[in-house]
């Protein structure tokens, strides 16, 4: 059985789709931008303002189903901008100083809103 998370702590979803979907002890969440949750706008400042953003989005989504980011065991990282990665790189760093995720990242032509970076993350209770 499936598991719709919400919080009103991350943005809400700009089309149709649920921040996140627990099941069986595996949470996906969906990608993430840098939408500030109060003002549903996009975050000020460049890659480090904007990662940042998204990994409290993150780390809310992650919080109200229950999770940590100890327990994510995957993420995906989207950049319009492949020269931005070393910048998102050493913010995604801090918010995971141990265990760290397995990953990809990739340049894309485009994000959704304009925005610089987007991350999907997968967590396992208990891993």
């Amino acid at each position: 059985m499936k598991r719709i998370i919400h919080t009103s702590k991350a943005p809400a979803a700009v089309g149709p789709y649920s921040q996140a979907i627990e099941v069986s002890g595996s949470l996906y969440v969906s990608g993430q931008v840098p939408l500030d949750p109060e003002t549903g706008t996009v975050v000020s400042g460049g890659i480090n303002q904007q990662t940042r953003q998204v990994m409290e989005n993150i780390g809310a989504i992650l919080d109200e189903a229950g999770f940590t980011f100890r327990e994510v065991v995957k993420s995906t990282c989207l950049l319009s901008d492949m020269s931005d990665f070393k910048a998102m790189n050493e913010v995604y760093a801090e918010y995971y100083p141990e265990a760290q995720p397995a990953r990809a990242a990739f340049a894309v032509k485009e994000l959704p809103l304009g925005v610089l970076v987007e991350i999907e993350t997968i967590a396992v209770r208990g891993a």
